[in-house]
């Protein structure tokens, strides 16, 4: 019965994991290229990218560099101030 728990745990949370990914929105980096890479950023590090989202809120999102060069973003935070 123990097993049986833990492996429904662990189901509940890949999907919870895959279903938390932040979305692209219109400003965001890949957006429109979701395939962006980048030349000279090493593997692992992160980078900040800030834009306004048209009703005058600041949206800060930050992207993780991947082994490929690829970019996945891992957050977004948006201003309250309007």
């Amino acid at each position: 019965m123990k097993t049986i728990i833990s492996a429904a745990l662990i189901s509940l949370a890949a999907g919870s994991a895959a279903f938390a990914a932040v979305q692209p929105i219109p400003g965001s980096i890949t957006y429109d290229n979701p395939n962006v890479q980048l030349e000279k950023a090493p593997a692992g590090s992160t980078f900040f990218h800030t834009f306004s989202n048209g009703d005058g809120r600041d949206v800060r999102e930050v992207y993780k560099v991947n082994a490929d060069k690829s970019v996945t973003l891992v957050n977004r935070t948006v201003s309250n101030a309007s």
